[in-house]
């Protein structure tokens, strides 16, 4: 099998691949992580890595004053969105793909944080998500976007219309968190996240008995869902 890149841009350590490092390798991927802070960054050509992935963070897309680099991410997904090559959106990653496709993003306000499933819509039911149908996942955000022009809606949940969208088989956006739930890692999310769960008035200990009980199910099932996807990407 030939080997293909897989760049992944990471904003906090804890949020990497995940689950989905497993699919990405047998699917012929070599991982590289860059950074957010490091030098080289942004420092690629867009075009060049066979798969982008941009990964979550606990800040807003409209935060570019405080957080430059914002900037950088946007325009350099609006060039590679525009040749088309495979792009990947988790959370943070898939309110820059939305905003770099010229919608809007912004605080939803609410927060929806822990473990619930989805209700995918017809288009939903079509693509690779239907792995996911009736699969409690993991959603950790506050913030949601409008749909962007020339996409299709995938799946919402009660509290957020805008769960994942498409364009077409090569671009992917999940406001949802498939791949967090990676056996013990997932604790690193709950230290990590520690102010905002207690803002939020959460249990931790309630997040942690879910994430033992419901992550191997949907690791099973997202390893199905990322694996169809990158199938396809090609095709």
């Amino acid at each position: 099998m030939t080997t293909r890149k897989a760049l992944a841009l990471r904003h906090v350590h804890f949020e990497d691949l995940g689950s989905f490092s497993g699919p990405l390798r047998a699917a012929g991927f070599e991982i590289e992580y860059r950074d957010v802070g490091d030098e080289d960054y942004l420092s690629f050509d867009p075009l060049e890595p066979d798969l982008v992935i941009v990964l979550g963070g606990p800040i807003g897309v409209y935060e570019d004053e405080a957080y430059p680099f914002l900037a950088g991410e946007i325009a350099m997904l609006q060039k590679r969105l525009a040749s088309g090559r495979p792009t990947l959106g988790i959370c943070l990653g898939a309110q820059l793909i939305a905003r770099a496709l010229g919608a809007r993003v912004y605080a939803s306000g609410l927060k929806e944080i822990g473990f619930s499933p989805l209700s995918l819509t017809a288009a939903g039911q079509a693509s690779p998500l239907r792995h996911l149908a009736d699969v409690p996942v993991l959603h950790w955000h506050g913030d949601t976007y409008d749909l962007p022009a020339g996409t299709g809606l995938l799946a919402s949940t009660p509290q957020t219309v805008q769960q994942a969208f498409a364009r077409g088989k090569t671009v992917l956006a999940l406001q949802f968190h498939p791949e967090a739930v990676d056996g013990a890692a997932f604790e690193r999310w709950l230290v990590g996240h520690a102010c905002e769960l207690s803002a939020a008035g959460l249990s931790v200990p309630a997040l942690r008995a879910d994430a033992r009980r419901l992550g191997p199910r949907l690791e099973t099932a997202a390893a199905s869902m990322i694996g169809e996807w990158l199938e396809n990407i090609d095709g």
